[in-house]
């Protein structure tokens, strides 16, 4: 029995191989760089050609390596973005990465940090695979270590601002600011922050709560519970707060929705009613924020805008790598819901009525 060769075996046992464009040229009897031009649109072959050519292609199996051709040029074009798994709200910026980036025929690779596999080790994954631009979604990294690798590659911080390197974010401070002073205008005094420890713009979340206290007269009631930006620092810090502290808060903002709803689900299960002894409120407006069963008190983020600024300076930095910085700063905006309401007013004890003298 004659040798086959598995391209032209589909039903073969053995593994097949990606047909090749010199296997097209085989099957149709003409010549690779005849199919490089029916592949390309070129002029050069005639209808019947194409039509032979597309027909032999069809029946290998064989699709065109558009990114081989773009790689040949100089070009992948493909954006490579760093993300966290487990964090929703990078999962939503990244719904909108994708059809932003496709919208001006540009591909997505994802490559992410856990505790396993660092921030660094993820960056040079996407490097090595030749992204020719990176987007960062929270990157931990010190700003000198970014600056370096915006002079090596195009580069965008989303969350986080980066002097001279191309950026975009939400004003947290404001965000912050916002969501406390809607606390405070419920009446409430006793407002702890849990902060969000070494995240990305912790410290700038941390400043807009203290700035609104300090505004309203409050500056010796800020207290800053150290936490982090996951559901685990929500639980230790409604720990801490249901010790035995003599004057509790009757409000808590978290340094982001995953931290609040730690928090909350701590509160809740320990009996404490929220929002009638303690309001809850969060930052991101996450999916799961807005369930019916949680109903968190946030304030949201745009992520579509904050995608659409991203692929925009990824292109922009792409035409023209002497280009200034790109700084694009959005408004946040807060959601009232049901996790906060008016401060619960302490009791008062009504005075004993005074015994009527007898006359003497």
């Amino acid at each position: 029995m004659p040798d086959t060769d598995p391209v032209d075996a589909p039903g073969s046992a053995a593994p097949r191989r990606r047909p090749t464009m010199a296997d097209v040229a085989a099957r149709a009897g003409v010549s690779r760089a005849l199919v490089s031009i029916v592949f390309r649109d070129r002029p050069g072959a005639s209808a019947a050609t194409r039509t032979r050519v597309r027909a032999a292609a069809a029946e290998l199996g064989y699709t065109p390596d558009s990114a081989a051709r773009l790689l040949a040029r100089g070009r992948s074009r493909t954006i490579g973005v760093l993300t966290t798994v487990g964090e929703p709200f990078e999962a939503a910026l990244i719904e909108h990465l994708y059809a932003e980036a496709g919208r001006h025929g540009y591909g997505v690779l994802l490559s992410a940090r856990t505790p396993g596999h660092d921030e660094r080790t993820a960056v040079d994954e996407l490097l090595a695979h030749r992204c020719e631009a990176l987007v960062l979604l929270g990157p931990e990294a010190p700003d000198a270590e970014l600056t370096a690798l915006a002079r090596r590659t195009a580069l965008v911080v989303v969350g986080r601002g980066v002097r001279g390197v191309d950026s975009a974010q939400t004003d947290d401070e404001a965000g912050l600011r916002a969501v406390t002073e809607h606390l405070i205008a419920a009446g409430h005094r006793r407002i702890t922050h849990v902060d969000g420890g070494p995240g990305p713009n912790a410290a700038a979340r941390r400043d807009g709560y203290t700035a609104a206290m300090t505004a309203a007269g409050l500056a010796d009631e800020v207290r800053v519970l150290p936490g982090a930006y996951d559901e685990e620092a929500g639980i230790a810090a409604a720990h801490r707060l249901l010790a035995g502290d003599p004057a509790p808060p009757t409000a808590v903002v978290a340094g982001n929705d995953r931290c609040a709803i730690g928090l909350l689900d701590t509160l809740r299960r320990s009996g404490v009613d929220v929002p009638g002894r303690m309001s809850v409120a969060g930052y991101n407006d996450d999916r799961v924020s807005r369930l019916a069963h949680v109903d968190l008190t946030t304030v949201r983020q745009d992520t579509a805008a904050l995608a659409r600024g991203a692929v925009d300076a990824v292109r922009a930095r792409l035409d023209d790598p002497a280009t200034g910085p790109v700084e694009l700063v959005l408004d946040p905006h807060l959601v009232v819901r049901g996790t906060t309401g008016p401060a619960r007013r302490a009791a008062v004890r009504p005075k004993p009525a005074r015994r009527p003298r007898r006359a003497g």
